[in-house]
């Protein structure tokens, strides 16, 4: 037998009987604090569970965790943190008062939230003063331009019992019909309730959506950045070694305090308990605001326009945090009117990409709008630029569509890790890689190993370091090529992500790059004198094959800076052969004499420097350094006066 899971909240106005529905539905008076019992109203969240068979022929039970909230119009911010996550809404209107403001208020919240399916109860069927088909069309009518208007509507009396078993079928056949809460493998919980038992310690509830919980798992709190294990986990009163999404799950918390004036980080209401991994909480979010058409024509506060710079409480979860509103290209939003928005926030929020928002005013008395996010981690600096609105028109237009989150997110970073990659959003990394893959294949991005780039970013990055390379071996063609710390110098704007730098000098090498040291280069780069060399080069060329035994000192072939700097590379390139600090050879004259060596030491098997000197045919003033080199080479050894083959002796020490 298959267990689904679903999480159902009431919304309705005061008093029209939604905690006393949900107990007779479940058997649980929602109503837990003594005030609400003095009272006779909701005040808080309250929380009931139902177990449904599933309807027809299909085997398995529907795990139903219900969240019972305030209707008062003063304790609306904790209907708020209520609805936040739910599959399911059941909206109730009392049969004898009908549609009333917070009936309204509660209508725009849930479709602000993005919730899609509802029931309607009409409670108080015993007290109704008109036909039942009256009330129901009534009811019908008010749900009009919403996302409930074809809601079923089930009349319902708990004096008489009316309706109740009826309201369980259209539960359980509703339910047939909505998709599994989503587990993306990022698991969340807005904490709505935080409190400490003895022998137990800290204990949170909430709401599981995005991904599975454990037993001895390490979490994190959000924002707060603080990290705790997972002692126990219950739902319903039971214990659990696993939590899923779609789960009323408590959670106790080891080594975490709740919120004190001794400890401010402590747990409270509003943290998110989520992993270590999943991002960090950030000041500022840029989101899409939608305004109810349903607002149209009202003159009431929730209408009036909603102006930039306004200061606004921002609902998330169970969080709520002032923040001021920076609307982009319009200098009001009017009921029925919706537009990019930036919410700056005076301290850090953890908020997901495609979370769901409600704004209310500074003062808790009215909705506002709705929003949803669109970037969680907003830079400031970047609100006003043209990207910046590409990129959220885009991501408007297209909430559930991965690859345009990836396509945007890749074409404004240029870089990034594919582990990193849109780590704050509701898509799973699988859904994240295949979209990756997919967009590699088409050429719109680049992979090489863990970084993903942009593919035009990555061919123009890619283009200005062989346009650096060039300018060098252009600018001093008798260089290798350009220095590492030069390219990575002319990159510098572009290495934001670590790792790009290899990555652009590993694609260049084996593609008609060759590195020389610590410099890279074109494969068919040849080494030559730059033009203010040139003159100086020939002459000492001229010099050293019209003397190729009998040079002249360094100094006299390299007089000044223009003729070092040219003697200098001749010897690096291999065109001549320095013999100590004084002499220098052209290279083909060495390399003779080096094979006359040899050849007087096959011969001979020994000889002396004078014996050398003269198969040479050279001075002694050449022929010292000479056979020091060789010496040091090992091509040759010394024994006493004598020079004998070395242990290089075969090897190929001759310059070209």
């Amino acid at each position: 037998m298959q267990t689904h899971h679903y999480i159902l909240a009431t919304a309705g106005h005061v008093d029209h009987g939604k905690s006393a529905l949900v107990k007779a539905l479940t058997g649980t008076d929602p109503d837990r604090l003594p005030e609400e019992k003095t009272r006779g109203i909701t005040i808080d969240l309250g929380f009931a569970h139902l177990l449904l068979p599933a309807p027809g022929a299909s085997e398995g039970t529907y795990d139903l965790g219900i969240v019972d909230v305030p209707g008062h119009e003063d304790f609306v911010k904790n209907m708020v943190a209520g609805v936040g996550s739910i599959d399911l809404a059941l909206l109730v209107v009392a049969a004898d008062d009908g549609w009333m403001p917070q009936t309204e208020e509660h209508l725009q919240i849930l479709t602000y939230l993005g919730v899609r399916h509802a029931i309607v109860a009409l409670t108080k069927a015993d007290l109704a003063t008109v036909p039942e088909a009256t009330l129901t069309a009534q009811v019908r009518g008010r749900l009009q331009d919403s996302p409930f208007a074809d809601a079923p509507i089930v009349p319902t009396s708990i004096t008489d019992g009316r309706g109740i078993d009826e309201l369980r079928v259209t539960l359980g056949r509703v339910l047939a019909t909505l998709p599994a809460p989503p587990d993306s493998g990022k698991p969340r919980l807005s904490v709505d309730r935080a409190f400490s038992l003895k022998g137990v310690g800290t204990v949170v509830t909430g709401t599981l959506v995005g991904g599975a919980l454990e037993r001895g798992q390490t979490v994190m709190l959000q924002p707060v950045g603080r990290t705790s294990r997972l002692r126990g986990l219950q739902s319903h009163n039971s214990e659990l070694d696993r939590a899923v999404p779609g789960m009323r799950v408590a959670l106790n918390l080891a080594d975490a305090d709740l919120r004190s004036e001794v400890d401010p980080r402590g747990v409270a209401r509003g943290q998110i308990v989520t992993t270590p991994e999943l991002g960090r909480p950030h000041d500022t979010l840029d989101v899409r605001l939608e305004r109810s058409v349903r607002l149209k024509g009202l003159d009431e506060p929730a209408a009036r326009p909603l102006k930039d710079g306004t200061l606004v409480r921002v609902h998330h979860g169970a969080t709520c945090t002032p923040a001021r509103i920076r609307l982009r290209e319009v200098g009001t939003l009017k009921p029925g009117q919706s537009a990019l928005a930036e919410l700056r926030f005076g301290k850090p929020v953890y908020v997901f990409a495609g979370d769901r928002l409600v704004i209310r005013d500074s003062a808790e008395q009215v909705t506002l709008a709705g929003g949803v996010v669109l970037d969680p981690d907003a830079d400031r600096r970047a609100w006003r630029e043209e990207a910046q609105g590409e990129l959220l028109s885009l991501r408007a237009a297209a909430l559930e569509d991965p690859a345009v989150w990836v396509g945007t997110e890749m074409r404004r970073r240029g870089a990034a890790s594919r582990t990193g990659l849109l780590v704050k959003t509701r898509f799973s990394a699988d859904t994240i890689e295949t979209c990756v893959a997919r967009l590699i294949e088409s050429g719109m991005l680049a992979g090489q190993g863990s970084l993903l780039f942009d593919g035009n970013w990555w061919l123009a990055v890619r283009q200005g370091a062989i346009e650096a390379i060039d300018f060098e071996h252009q600018a001093h063609p008798e260089r290798a090529g350009l220095s590492l710390a030069q390219l990575r110098v002319a990159l510098k704007s572009a290495l934001v992500t670590q790792g790009v730098f290899e990555a652009v000098v590993n694609s260049l090498l084996g593609a008609g790059f060759v590195q020389h040291g610590s410099a890279i280069g074109r494969k068919n780069h040849r080494l030559s004198l730059p033009p203010h060399l040139e003159a100086a080069g020939s002459r000492i060329r001229g010099i050293l094959l019209a003397r190729p035994l009998d040079p002249p000192s360094r100094k006299e072939l390299a007089p000044d800076r223009t003729g070092f700097e040219a003697l200098r590379f001749l010897i690096q390139n291999g065109e001549a052969v320095a013999l100590g600090t004084d002499l220098v050879l052209a290279a083909g004259a060495y390399s003779r004499a080096v094979r006359g060596v040899k050849r007087c030491l096959r011969q001979a098997g020994q000889a002396t420097v004078s014996d050398l000197r003269k198969e040479v045919g050279c001075t002694r003033r050449l022929m010292v350094p000479l056979i020091e080199k060789l010496d040091a080479e090992g091509v040759t050894r010394r024994d006493g006066d004598f020079r004998l083959p070395g242990p290089a002796f075969g090897g190929s020490t001759e310059a070209p």
